[in-house]
């Protein structure tokens, strides 16, 4: 349910928006997008107090789950950039790599600066994860570290998407926002609520 919903609500949403539709790999970029950053939102829910919502009964599926969704789509908005240029290879004009260029030494954008932070978070992030057994910190600390880095990182990511994207109307922005700060809340309650029984 969950799932469906996260996956389902951005792809209806681009179909009902009232842009003005571009080549089919533009496309396909664009919904591949706009479900990452979904995805990663969601996120937040893939934890152990949510397994009830989730309606999942090991908690070791819920860390596979999350970690499965967060290591792809991590991937897939790290490669965002690149997306981003990438469909100037089958087109005449500015060059993919001039393009690539001026959209990373454009400091005049705020939606631009937003999304260089984000990607460097997500970097952060992504990196952290990896080599998590290798950081000189308890797990706690990380797992603490590791929540602080992806509110940052959802805020500014989700202000990026609602700045810069195409496909964020009003009725996509409403729902990043809505799912973000419910993300947000969910987790900011779990770690007081930690915080007071421990």
């Amino acid at each position: 349910m969950v799932f469906s919903m996260l996956v389902g609500l951005p792809m209806l949403f681009w179909a009902l928006g009232d842009f003005p539709r571009r080549t089919v790999l533009k496309e396909v970029i664009s919904i591949v997008t706009l479900i990452a950053l979904s995805l990663m939102i969601g996120q937040f829910f893939l934890t152990r107090n949510s397994r009830k919502m989730l309606n999942i009964n090991s908690m070791g599926l819920v860390i596979d789950l999350h970690k499965i969704i967060g290591y792809i789509f991590t991937g897939v908005l790290l490669l965002h950039p690149f997306f981003i240029v990438f469909p100037r290879y089958f087109e005449s004009g500015v060059e993919p790599e001039e393009a690539f260029i001026t959209l990373l030494t454009t400091f005049s954008s705020t939606g631009v600066i937003l999304g260089i932070m984000a990607w460097l978070l997500m970097l952060t992030i992504g990196l952290t994860s990896i080599f998590r057994n290798r950081l000189p910190m308890k797990f706690s600390s990380w797992r603490l570290l590791h929540g602080i880095l992806s509110i940052v990182f959802i805020i500014v990511a989700s202000w990026h998407a609602i700045e810069l994207g195409r496909h964020t109307d009003i009725a996509m922005s409403i729902f990043i926002i809505l799912l973000s700060v419910s993300g947000v809340l969910l987790l900011l309650k779990r770690y007081f609520l930690n915080l007071k029984l421990g």
